[in-house]
C-alpha cells in the first residue's frame, strides 16, 4: 500500500513536469506563429506594392512625343528656372550636386579649385531650358531641381525614406495617401536602399504649408 502511494506520487510529479514543459512549448509555438503572421503580412504588402499600378494620377504613353514628354516633366517638377543643380563625380568617387555654370572650367574664367564657385566673380548660372531637360531625360547628364522659389513657395513635395525600415515606412505612407485620396508616386533611390515618394501640386503653395506637421 505504502509503495503504491509512493509510486503514484512520483508519477504525478513527472506528469506535472511534463505539463509545464508542454505549456512552455505551446507558448513558444504561439510566439513563433505571431512572428510568422507579421512576416507573412509584410511579404503580402511588398508583393502588393510590386504588382500594384503606379500611384501617379497619370499614365505616360510609351509613344509620347519628345516635346510632350518634356512638357509633362516640366509640369510635374516645377521649380526655379534661373538655375538648376548638376550632378558631379570626382576621381576619388565622391559625388554631389552643384549649381550649373556656363563658365565652368573655361580658361581665364573658371578658377576652380583655387576659388570656390560661390566666391567667383565670373560665375554665370545656367538657366533651365528644354535642351537641358532633354539631355537629362536622354541620359547625357544628371540634373536636379531647386523646388523652393524666391517667394518660399513650391510645386511638389518629395519624401525621402532611407532607414533600415524604409520599405515598411513607404508602404504605410502610400496607404495613408490612398486613404486621403492624395496622388503619389514611388521611386527607388539611386543606391537601391531607399525610396522617394513624390506628391505633385496643381499649383504653387507656401513651402511651410507643404511641410506642415500636425
Amino acid at each position: 500500500m505504502g509503495e503504491g502511494i509512493q509510486y503514484n506520487q512520483l508519477d504525478m510529479f513527472n506528469t506535472y513536469d511534463d505539463l509545464l514543459d508542454l505549456q512552455k512549448k505551446v507558448k513558444e509555438l504561439e510566439k513563433e506563429c505571431d512572428r510568422l503572421r507579421v512576416e507573412n503580412s509584410k511579404l503580402k504588402n511588398q508583393l502588393s506594392l510590386k504588382s500594384a499600378p503606379s500611384h501617379s494620377s497619370a499614365q505616360i504613353p510609351s509613344d509620347l512625343a519628345t516635346e510632350k514628354k518634356i512638357k509633362l516633366f516640366k509640369s510635374l517638377f516645377k521649380g526655379r528656372t534661373d538655375v538648376f543643380p548638376k550632378r558631379w563625380e570626382s576621381r576619388n568617387g565622391k559625388s554631389g550636386y552643384s549649381p550649373a555654370c556656363d563658365n565652368e572650367w573655361k580658361p581665364s574664367l573658371c578658377e576652380k579649385p583655387k576659388t570656390k564657385c560661390g566666391q567667383c566673380n565670373n560665375r554665370a548660372l545656367t538657366p533651365l531650358n528644354d535642351q537641358v531637360l532633354y539631355d537629362h531625360l536622354s541620359g547625357k547628364q544628371t540634373i536636379g531641381v531647386y523646388p523652393l522659389l524666391l517667394d518660399d513657395s513650391c510645386g511638389f513635395l518629395a519624401v525621402d525614406f532611407d532607414k533600415s525600415s524604409w520599405q515598411d515606412d513607404v508602404l504605410a505612407f502610400l496607404q495613408t495617401c490612398d486613404e486621403l485620396n492624395i496622388p503619389s508616386s514611388l521611386e527607388r533611390s539611386r543606391s537601391g536602399n531607399g525610396g522617394h515618394i513624390w506628391i505633385f501640386f496643381s499649383e504653387f503653395i507656401p513651402a511651410a504649408l507643404a511641410r506642415y506637421d500636425h
